[in-house]
C-alpha cells in the first residue's frame, strides 16, 4: 500500500497544479465580471448627455423658417384687405397733403419713421397717431442693419422709439429695416427685445428711382392682392402724386385700405403651397397618336 500511494502522489499533484493554472482562463476577472458597465449618468468620468439649455438668439444662427415667425410680407386673410405704407418720413412738405388725402377718402396707412424725421417733425407723428394711422420704427439713420453689430443695431431702433415715445406716448410695435435687410438672427433679438414684428412688403413700386406719378400708380395697382403690404415713400412728391389714382382705382375694385397690424390681426397662417401638377403617364406620353405613316417624320 505504501509504494501504491508514492506512485499515485505524484499524478494528483501534477492534476491539482494544472486545474489551478486553468482556472483564470476559463473565466473572467472577478471584479471585471461583478461591476455592471458603467452608464454615461452613473459614472463621474463620462460626459453628461443631459440638453443644454439654448444658447442667446444673439450668440448663433437661426434658420429663416424660424424668422419667418415674427416677419411679415404679405398676410393670408379672407376679404379684400391691404395695407398700404409709406417709409422714411415723416416729410414736411408731402406727408401733410398725404394725411389730407386719406382723411376725405377715408383710408387708414402705416406709416414707417426715420429716428431724424420724427424728431424734426413731431407734429407729424402726434397727426398721423390722431387721425387714425399707425406708425412703426425705421431706424435712426437708415442704414444697412445686416452689416452692423448688435450694439449699432440696437441704438438705431432704441433712438427712434424714445423718439416716437417721447412725442406722442406711442411705442411702436412694427419695425421695418431699410432696404428690407436684416438677417434672420437679427430679426429674432430684435423682436425679442423690443417687442417688435418686421415687416417687409410683398408690392414695390420702385418709387424711390422717381419714375413718375403715372408709372408707380400702375405698379401698385398691378401688384395689389388680398393680404398685400404696399411699400412707397412719402418723401418723394410724385409718390403722394400718384395716391390720387391708386387709392380711387383700388377703391373701386373693392379693397379696404387697414393697417399693418390690423391686417395681421386677421392673418391665417402661412398659405398653402398648391399641389405640383400631376404628371402624366409614361405608358401614355410615349405613345405616338398614331403609328402610321401620316405620323412619319
Amino acid at each position: 500500500m505504501r509504494r501504491i500511494a508514492l506512485l499515485v502522489l505524484p499524478f494528483l499533484a501534477l492534476a491539482t497544479a494544472r486545474a489551478q493554472t486553468a482556472a483564470p482562463a476559463a473565466s473572467a476577472t472577478p471584479a471585471a465580471a461583478a461591476t455592471p458597465a458603467a452608464s454615461p449618468a452613473s459614472s463621474p468620468s463620462a460626459p453628461s448627455y443631459t440638453a443644454a439649455p439654448l444658447p442667446p438668439v444673439a450668440s448663433g444662427a437661426v434658420s429663416a423658417a424660424t424668422a419667418a415667425r415674427v416677419t411679415f410680407s404679405r398676410c393670408n386673410v379672407d376679404g379684400p384687405y391691404i395695407a398700404m405704407t409709406f417709409d422714411d418720413g415723416p416729410s414736411g412738405p408731402n406727408t401733410p397733403r398725404l394725411l389730407d388725402l386719406a382723411a376725405r377718402k377715408h383710408i387708414k396707412l402705416t406709416f414707417f419713421l426715420i429716428g431724424q424725421n420724427a424728431q424734426r417733425y413731431p407734429q407729424l407723428v402726434q397727426r398721423e397717431l390722431a387721425e387714425g394711422h399707425e406708425v412703426g420704427n425705421h431706424t435712426w439713420t437708415h442704414p444697412v442693419l445686416s452689416k452692423m453689430s448688435d450694439d449699432a443695431v440696437r441704438a438705431e431702433i432704441q433712438k427712434t422709439q424714445d423718439v416716437i415715445i417721447n412725442a406722442t406716448g406711442y411705442r411702436p410695435t412694427l419695425m421695418r429695416p431699410p432696404y428690407g435687410a436684416m438677417t434672420p438672427r437679427q430679426r429674432l433679438w430684435v423682436s425679442r427685445e423690443f417687442g417688435l414684428k418686421i415687416i417687409l412688403w410683398d408690392v414695390d413700386p420702385l418709387d424711390w428711382k422717381r419714375p413718375g406719378p403715372s408709372v408707380v400708380a400702375q405698379r401698385i395697382i398691378a401688384g395689389a392682392r388680398p393680404g398685400s403690404i404696399i411699400l412707397s415713400h412719402d418723401i418723394h412728391s410724385g409718390t403722394v402724386d400718384a395716391m390720387p389714382e391708386v387709392f380711387d382705382t383700388l377703391l373701386a375694385k373693392g379693397f379696404k385700405f387697414v393697417t399693418v397690424s390690423e391686417l395681421i390681426a386677421m392673418d391665417k397662417g402661412p398659405f398653402k403651397k398648391k399641389p405640383a401638377a400631376a404628371k402624366a403617364s409614361p405608358s401614355a406620353s410615349a405613345i405616338p397618336a398614331s403609328t402610321g405613316a401620316a405620323s412619319a417624320r
